[in-house]
């Protein structure tokens, strides 16, 4: 009995204690693999170059490939489920290699929502608040940034206009490494992470993209280094993490953590390199960071990290209400991490 009120009182602190262990996945395809979407301990989606998209609904023992007609030759970058049968997928790409393409059915047919027509702008990544609203972000384009809204479940995409949005520094962008340099929370809050510049920054709304902000991060800027994924646990408290993608092992300067929904970012240390995904365990202190050369745990907010034994990977996804998540990665690459 003591022993169960100790485990409830440590989960209701926020506390969990881990063992990480990754699990190897059999993917069924070669294709570098860079999006994942985790809707529960059994079902999960994941995306990729060549026109890969990929789903399981047995926990990953088996993964299905779901063609999109005329899309082969696109990179999909970032998958969003927002339902066991509903998700959207984004490629990317210069002009109208940029996509979205839209599914109801599990995968069995595909709608194509949007095709950018600016030959200047590359999206890189998307997110969604629910089933009906989200909102996607490309790299500046001629000093400005390029984000656009959907309200009605992507049948008609906006564009944010500049007015009310900062503007971009020189090459100013979101990598897309993982899907994850955008964050949304409690149905109007967003959080966007840039790079590619002379200074790396985080873009953040209240309103669900009608205006926006920006506040400097300690992240190290260059043409090849920055924020690579942004990712925050409640209003408040968020972290960042990213580095140069040329130097894989490299850990200098490279994760930010805030407490006050965005406003500032302090500097945090501990990552084992460059890392391309960070992602919270909802209702926990409970981080993860994952990186190509491997990846983390932090069980205290993101002050500490752990080195997680095991392979490295593009991107990774809390599945939820499960202890669980995936990564997915080169060659087809798809492992289980379960807590």
């Amino acid at each position: 009995m003591i022993a169960a009120v100790l485990a409830l009182a440590s989960v209701l602190g926020g506390v969990i204690q881990v063992s990480p262990r990754w699990t190897i996945q059999t993917s069924g395809v070669t294709a570098r693999l860079r999006g994942v979407s985790a809707v529960s301990e059994r079902v999960a989606w994941a995306s990729g170059a060549n026109g890969t998209v990929l789903r399981t609904s047995d926990g990953g023992a088996t993964w299905q490939n779901l063609a999109i007609p005329g899309a082969e030759r696109l990179d999909f970058r970032d998958i969003d489920a927002v339902s066991d049968t509903t998700a959207y997928t984004l490629s990317i790409g210069p002009g109208a290699a940029s996509r979205i393409y839209k599914t109801s059915d599990a995968g069995a047919q595909w709608t194509l929502q949007f095709t950018n027509d600016d030959p200047k702008a590359f999206f890189d990544a998307m997110a969604f608040w629910d089933a009906s609203r989200g909102l996607a972000v490309s790299d500046s384009v001629d000093g400005q940034f390029v984000i656009i809204t959907t309200r009605d479940a992507g049948a008609t995409w906006t564009r944010v206009p500049a007015a009310a949005l900062p503007s971009a520094l020189p090459n100013e962008g979101a990598f897309a490494g993982s899907g994850t340099n955008i964050a949304v929370i409690d149905g109007n809050r967003a959080w966007i992470g840039t790079g590619a510049s002379t200074r790396c920054r985080v873009l953040r709304t209240a309103d669900g993209g009608s205006t926006w902000q920006i506040a400097e991060t300690p992240l190290a800027a260059s043409a090849s280094s920055g924020i690579f994924s942004v990712a925050f646990r409640d209003r408040s408290h968020g972290l960042t993490v990213g580095g140069d993608y040329r130097r894989e092992s490299h850990a200098a300067d490279n994760a930010a953590a805030t407490d006050d929904g965005g406003a500032t970012w302090r500097p945090i240390h501990g990552l084992g390199g460059f890392r391309s995904v960070v992602a919270p365990v909802p209702g926990t202190n409970l981080w993860f960071a994952v990186g190509p050369s491997g990846s983390d745990v932090s069980e205290d907010g993101g002050r500490t990290w752990t080195p997680i034994q095991g392979a490295g990977y593009h991107a990774f996804a809390v599945a939820r209400g499960a202890r669980a998540g995936w990564a997915v990665g080169e060659a087809g690459a798809i492992g289980r991490l379960n807590w």
